[in-house]
């Protein structure tokens, strides 16, 4: 079960991170400033190596330790949306509406970075753990 939601969240956070830089580039481009757009051009790039993570965790799901496997998804699935999320939010915060929300939004970008790297290490571990690679 873990596996097939591996596979259907990874490329739904693939296509999605698509459709974010094709906005980003072509709807945003003269709304927000060359800096807002270069952090949320940060956010579409990690979210889309994060979603390739995903896939290939369910790719080698079988082949690593179930619970490696899935706590690095689940970290990766948080640092997606803090990390990216957070990215998304405070780029286009002037033109949301939310610019008070930077004091709020700011401190959640580095967490979603943390989740990303604990979960790079979780997958190391899990690798260095299998007996089947």
């Amino acid at each position: 079960m873990i596996t097939r939601l591996m596979i259907l969240s990874g490329s739904a956070f693939a296509g999605l991170a698509v459709v974010l830089g094709a906005f980003g580039a072509h709807g945003l481009r003269s709304k927000i400033s060359p800096e807002q757009l270069q952090s949320f051009e940060t956010g579409v790039k990690y979210q889309f190596i994060h979603a390739l993570a995903i896939l290939l965790l369910g790719i080698l799901s079988d082949r690593i330790p179930a619970g490696g496997a899935r706590w690095s998804y689940y970290l990766f699935t948080s640092g997606i949306v803090l990390f990216s999320g957070s990215l998304y939010l405070l780029s286009t915060r002037d033109v949301m509406g939310i610019s008070s929300w930077k004091s709020f939004l700011g401190p959640i970008t580095p967490l979603g970075g943390l989740c990303m790297i604990a979960g790079w290490i979780t997958l190391f571990i899990a690798a260095f753990r299998s007996t089947s690679l």
